[in-house]
């Protein structure tokens, strides 16, 4: 009988990990993903190792390349793993980029290591266009298509056709799908059928911002915090939420011209994110219509007049120091998104105590991450440790949810409710204990007949 088990994201939004047993010698893992925060066990390399075994596992599928989904490939790899790693042809090219930095932070910096496992990766990763039937090497009897998710670029979803004896099943892993209207990327599309759902639920519980109102409030909270003579700081995952910032930055200064926005520095201090940023540029036939039209209009989304960015750690250092001392306005955009770590932390270090700094949340802070204790005592004067430092909180904190590249509830409900055959099972991963119970509430009133269960309540 086919099986699904889940070696993460169980317990909340991160480390996904899940594996679709077809026999007892064959199996393969959908993303490979390190655990953070309060899922984490404290230790950075402890986060990256594997706690199941891996003798029938044929393949890997990657649905996308956060950190959360693909940070333990290389213990997997290193654990003896010599199969296929399956992604959309995007993911293909950002991969290295994502895994490099990881062991660099988080493994070794000995480049000569690090040159080896990225020859190694190359030789595995299949890249795999969307919307075609392919068979899984390997693995009699296994069907795969990857269809666009829009979520980060390269993002997917995952249909498998099974096919183990008298047994055929389609069962589908929805990786995380990106919310209708998002910047850049074009919104998901349900498809016509499943057998098996296995779905995300990081906003299981809420609902986002429209698209207008949210620029809208993002134009108002910067100008407000510009008129201090102060830092905004923005903490996002260098792939994804930057480009989707800079592509509403650079519409909000288009729109306001011969005004002051046209002066405004927008920062992004991280080599890792400018680099996606190219890939992102390269990648333009993966927009959506808006942000190609604007490309036909002579227009550089991700490449404006007021863009900077930050490459050296020298150059960063300096930063910190000029816009701590001279408090010119400017925008500063660096990872990691949840403050865990890279370079925002310098920024907040230095700058969470000034009452001139403004910090703006635009994705999920995840319980345990430096960035959920931000969100959640600065509004009230507290304080926040960043490593062993206690660092008191005097600058404004402000929280946009509606740029979130996850969907809501709304959006995660409607994937289901566009399928023309209804699952007969939904597993509801990837989520806060609320955000799961709100969805498989709201969904067993959609698919009366479906049986929906989260793994490990």
């Amino acid at each position: 009988m086919i099986k699904i088990k889940h070696h993460g994201a169980i317990t909340g939004v991160t480390g996904s990990c899940h594996e679709l047993v077809l026999n007892a010698d064959t199996s393969v893992l959908i993303d490979c993903g390190m655990f953070q925060g309060a899922e984490s066990a404290g230790n950075e390399s402890d986060n990256l190792k594997l706690d199941f075994p891996i003798d029938s596992v044929k393949a890997l599928f990657v649905t996308h390349c956060h950190i959360d989904h693909v940070g333990r490939i290389p213990s997997l790899i290193s654990a003896g793993f010599n199969g296929p790693i399956y992604a959309s042809k995007a993911t293909a090219k950002l991969l290295p980029l994502v895994l490099e930095d990881a062991l660099k932070i988080g493994v070794t910096r000995n480049k000569a290591l690090i040159k080896q496992f990225l020859k190694l990766l190359d030789k595995l990763v299949q890249p795999v266009e969307y919307k075609q039937w392919n068979r899984a090497g390997g693995c009699d009897g296994l069907k795969f298509r990857f269809n666009p998710a829009g979520h980060i670029l390269g993002s997917a979803y995952i249909e498998f056709d099974c096919h183990v004896g008298q047994q055929k099943e389609r069962i589908l892993f929805s990786g995380d799908l990106g919310a209708p209207y998002a910047p850049l990327l074009p919104a998901p599309k349900s498809p016509w059928r499943t057998d098996r759902l296995i779905i995300e639920s990081t906003y299981g519980d809420k609902l986002h911002e429209q698209r207008r109102s949210r620029r809208q409030n993002l134009q108002q909270i910067i100008s407000r915090c510009l008129k201090d003579a102060g830092t905004v700081l923005i903490p996002a995952f260098s792939i994804g939420r930057t480009q989707e910032l800079l592509y509403e930055l650079e519409d909000i200064i288009h729109r306001n011209k011969g005004t002051t926005w046209q002066d405004i520095d927008v920062i992004v201090d991280s080599p890792l994110a400018a680099r996606f940023t190219q890939h992102y540029r390269e990648l333009s036939d993966l927009w959506d219509a808006e942000a190609k039209a604007r490309k036909r209009e002579g227009r550089h989304p991700l490449a404006f007049d007021q863009l900077t960015t930050i490459d050296t750690h020298t150059d960063h250092l300096k930063l910190i120091n000029y816009l701590k001392s001279s408090g010119r306005p400017a925008i500063v955009i660096a990872a990691s998104g949840m403050c865990a770590g890279g370079r925002i932390v310098n920024y907040l270090k230095e700058l969470l105590p000034d009452p001139r700094t403004d910090v703006l949340f635009v994705g999920y802070q995840a319980n345990g991450t430096p960035g959920r204790d931000i969100q959640k005592y600065g509004p009230s004067g507290g304080y926040v440790y960043l490593g062993n430092e206690k660092i008191d909180i005097r600058a404004e904190v402000h929280t946009i949810s509606g740029y979130s590249a996850h969907a809501d509830q709304k959006d995660l409900v409607n994937f289901v409710k566009r399928m023309r055959h209804k699952p007969k099972e939904i597993r509801i991963v990837h989520g806060d204990s609320e955000a799961k119970e709100a969805l498989q509430k709201i969904l067993q009133s959609v698919c009366g007949a479906t049986e929906i269960i989260i793994p490990g309540s």
